[in-house]
């Protein structure tokens, strides 16, 4: 298991930046059509452990159920977090594993989802 870390994130041009408290434990990588299309790598964290940095201009897409508000950078377009809910109710931020500024690329395991069957 790794330790829990302060980590910091970005969108490609900085307007949307952030530092957030996780473990690289517990990493998705998800076949939906919105996760598979952007190669998204997923780690969830509660509200309580994801700070924004900077916060740029973003917009948001909603898709599906509508249970998770992606965000992601008018500027560059990148997607670094998005906020919602679990299946149990309670409040969620997924943070997008690429765009951590601070870990090695490859430098952790993630776990395949059929998320295309949910």
């Amino acid at each position: 298991m790794t330790e829990v870390k302060t980590h910091q994130g970005s969108c490609h041009c900085g307007a949307v930046a952030f530092e957030v408290d996780m473990g690289l434990d517990g990493l998705i990588e998800c076949n939906c059509s919105h996760c598979y299309r952007k190669g998204f790598v997923l780690g969830f964290v509660g509200p309580d452990a994801f700070r924004l940095t900077a916060d740029g201009p973003q917009t948001e897409y909603l898709f599906n159920k509508e249970h998770i508000r992606h965000r992601f950078c008018d500027t560059c377009g990148v997607q670094t977090f998005a906020r919602g809910t679990g299946p149990d109710g309670t409040e969620m931020v997924a943070i997008n594993v690429r765009a951590l500024t601070d870990i090695e690329p490859f430098g952790w395991t993630a776990q395949r989802v059929d998320g295309a069957s949910y």
